[in-house]
């Protein structure tokens, strides 16, 4: 039965229960009576430009991503927690930019225990929280500790089910970082009892750099585990989640998030994929993201819920691809931004961003209001009618929900977005300060771009707005002196 929205002039003091379906107050929350399902997907390592709705002239086709566009509205400034794996997960789950913590899994999980998180939230207001993918914010022990010796009898503590997830299946880290094996909740399917050699792209990919094609380091692997295997073992357990739901919601909405270990390395793709792309094994492995994407979409199309679910795409951080790989292949994956993973440039951080929310959102639209990872805990606060976020949690959090359900809403000015320990946005102004050891430096070129003018950083205005880098400089310092007091 697909539920019906109504829009009221007024904010409802009163709930009509069972007599009504969902009634909505006049910012447009849900009430108590019924809310969407929810389902987050996160790609891993795929550029802006990997989605052919945000570059039409790539070699790349996403036909189920862009049916996401064609069906909802398309975040065109669109940003990750970081350039990197770890910053971007922990902005999404956190609701703060990474940079308010260490970022370092040796140290233990990085979400301390008792913080908010997106899924804590949504379990404490009525969702079945499931988790499937790739975690990459820590456990207890650290596991990538080479010298360590890990009882794997033992509860692996502060992943997933220990951070407002019901139920978890994946992985503690990348495909390319040991040691390999599957997490049931806390504990290992199969232990990693066996050793892998490292792979890479001398063997078999030739063409790409030493990170690209079939790479992996060495290290321990379970007896199940086949690399190739991950992505679409991952795609099945996410479908078995949404049809398990059918026969035990007990009346519960379900949140799903699906963090991809894809097209990060290992580029494995599947026979079917390899040669369909124009990019090499690299795109075939995006079109194997693609089409499992699509499967998820018809699982909900099969199970009933599609219309009561509201889905959002996008990915962790920029790809890894270089000029050479442009000029190989005519596929630019960043579609037209500068720079790639691990970068402070656009293509760093700047991410597809897609949501699909039937009867609420409108179809085929682009929004180009500023909006980032760390926005989505906020988001869903005030989509389930949260009215203030409790203090010290999800404090980079900025609803974008106004965005999602207003097609006529003009883009606001966000407040400033801190990308890493060098690098602020604030509106149309960017600042990239010097790196020198980790920290921000002045003894080499500062860099200016206006937004606006120039999303491809092309044209550094530094010397040109002095006072403005000057202004931003101040800026991201006094955030940091505010954050770490």
């Amino acid at each position: 039965m697909t539920t019906r929205f109504i829009r009221v002039p007024v904010r409802l003091s009163f709930y009509f229960g069972a007599l009504i379906g969902i009634l909505l107050d006049a910012s447009g929350r849900c009430t108590e009576v019924e809310r969407p399902n929810i389902v987050l997907i996160l790609a891993d390592d795929m550029g802006y430009g990997d989605v052919s709705s945000n570059n039409p002239n790539g070699k790349i086709q996403t036909l189920n991503i862009d049916r996401l566009a064609r069906e909802g509205v398309r975040f065109t400034d669109a940003h990750s927690g970081g350039s990197s794996c770890i910053p971007s997960r922990y902005a999404l789950m956190t609701g703060r930019f990474a940079v308010r913590a260490p970022m370092s899994l040796a140290s233990g999980p990085l979400i301390e225990e008792g913080r908010m998180t997106v899924p804590s939230l949504l379990r404490d207001h009525g969702y079945m929280t499931a988790m499937v993918g790739k975690w990459h914010l820590g456990f207890d022990p650290y596991l990538q500790n080479p010298k360590a010796s890990v009882d794997y009898s033992k509860p692996l503590r502060g992943g997933p089910v220990d951070r407002g997830f019901r139920s978890f299946f994946g992985m503690h880290a990348s495909l390319d970082l040991p040691p390999y094996f599957y997490i049931r909740d806390q504990k290992p399917v199969l232990p990693p009892t066996q050793e892998v050699l490292a792979h890479s792209s001398a063997e078999g990919t030739e063409g790409w750099n030493d990170i690209q094609g079939e790479f992996w380091r060495a290290g321990k692997v379970a007896p199940n585990f086949e690399f190739d295997q991950v992505t679409p073992r991952f795609f099945e357990e996410a479908i078995e989640v949404i049809q398990r739901h059918k026969n035990e919601s007990e009346g519960k909405p379900f949140f799903l998030y699906l963090a991809l270990p894809s097209p990060h390395t290992p580029w494995l793709p599947q026979e079917q994929f390899r040669g369909k792309s124009g990019a090499g094994l690299y795109g075939d492995f995006v079109m194997q993201v693609d089409a499992g994407v699509g499967r998820v979409l018809d699982a909900l199309d099969a199970t009933g819920v599609a219309r009561d679910t509201l889905i959002v795409f996008t990915s962790d951080n920029g790809p890894v691809w270089y000029e050479k790989d442009i000029d190989q292949f005519g596929h630019d994956a960043v579609g037209g931004l500068r720079g790639m993973k691990f970068d402070s440039w656009e293509g760093g951080h700047r991410m597809p961003f897609l949501v699909r929310w039937p009867d609420r959102v409108g179809q085929g639209r682009a929004c180009e209001q500023t909006i980032a990872f760390s926005d989505i805990l906020a988001t869903l606060a005030d989509m389930v009618g949260l009215e203030q976020l409790p203090q010290g949690a999800a404090e980079d959090s900025i609803s974008f929900l106004p965005y999602l359900l207003d097609s006529a809403k003009p883009p606001a000015r966000r407040p400033p977005i801190i990308h890493d320990r060098s690098t602020i946005r604030d509106g149309d102004w960017k600042l990239i300060l010097p790196k020198q050891k980790g920290k921000a430096s002045r003894e080499s070129m500062v860099q200016l771009y206006n937004l606006k003018e120039d999303v491809s950083e092309k044209h550094n205005l530094a010397s040109q707005y002095a006072e403005v880098a000057s202004r931003l400089e101040h800026a991201l310092s006094s955030w940091f002196n505010d954050a770490h007091e």
